[in-house]
């Protein structure tokens, strides 16, 4: 196997470490799925993100069961489907069995339940963190709002919030707020609206001898957003978590930063 990708991390409340490049598995199931999650695990990825929505948590275990790594060199991800609200402890109790895991890194609401079972909802995760049933808990697809409904009933604030994230959707402010709350972002569908054939893209791409791809990943990284990238093509994956063998400048991130719509 091999080693682990240089990839940064960020840390989490309660000292949990997060790489900051994560491989994501939406549509990947079955025989196909479990290829491309040995392909990422191979060419270093160390965080995999699943959910239960997703059907694919036996495929994952399976791929990190037979990858020879130690489950503690993983950081495994998983989520709530707000359908779910009021039945969590089961859930993830469904969750684990089929990763075949005592525990989670990162459990997330995958989307915002309504009225009371927001609140509701939180409480439960926070329970089950402080179980061991997960190391750290958070949210997906979330507001600033709901995020400070949920830090007024509690006085926690989830460690993650993972969005929906690219230069089109570049915002600062809610980058800044989520910074105020404490709170991780965590960007999926990276490349997703993005024209890859945008010249500032080529241009800083052609400068660096990388992708284009690997621009706007490594642009994620710049602004302290972590990113899920997900692809079945080996040469791909590989490509998407080679980011340390170069940096942008702060011109060329105001530049991608202008793309915004």
């Amino acid at each position: 196997m091999t080693e682990a990708a240089a990839v940064p991390a960020v840390t989490l409340p309660g000292g949990v470490s997060m790489p900051m490049i994560g491989f994501g598995t939406w549509q990947l199931r079955g025989r196909a799925g479990r290829e491309s999650l040995r392909a990422a695990l191979g060419a270093g990825y160390r965080h995999i993100d699943t959910a239960t929505m997703y059907g694919n948590e036996a495929d994952v275990g399976q791929a990190v069961a037979s990858s020879g790594l130690d489950r503690g060199e993983v950081f495994i991800t998983t989520k709530l489907p707000s359908g779910r609200a009021g039945r969590e402890r089961a859930t993830l109790a469904a969750s684990l069995r089929a990763l075949g895991m005592p525990h989670v890194d990162l459990w997330l609401v995958h989307w915002p339940p309504a009225g009371r079972a927001l609140t509701q909802v939180w409480r439960e995760f926070l329970e089950l963190r402080d179980e061991g049933k997960a190391r750290a808990v958070g949210v997906s697809n979330y507001s600033l709002s709901q995020i400070d409904r949920l830090i007024e009933a509690t006085g926690q604030a989830p460690a993650v919030n993972q969005i929906p994230w690219s230069p089109a959707r570049y915002d600062p402010a809610l980058l800044a707020g989520h910074r105020e709350r404490g709170v991780a972002v965590e960007g999926y569908s990276p490349l997703k609206g993005t024209n890859l054939a945008d010249p500032v893209l080529t241009e800083i791409a052609a400068v660096h001898g990388v992708t284009a791809a690997q621009v706007v990943l490594r642009w994620h990284l710049e602004h302290g957003v972590a990113v899920l990238v997900k692809s079945a093509h080996p040469e791909r994956i590989a490509a998407n978590i080679d980011l340390q063998c170069f940096s942008l400048s702060e011109d060329e991130v105001t530049r991608i930063d202008a793309l915004a719509r």
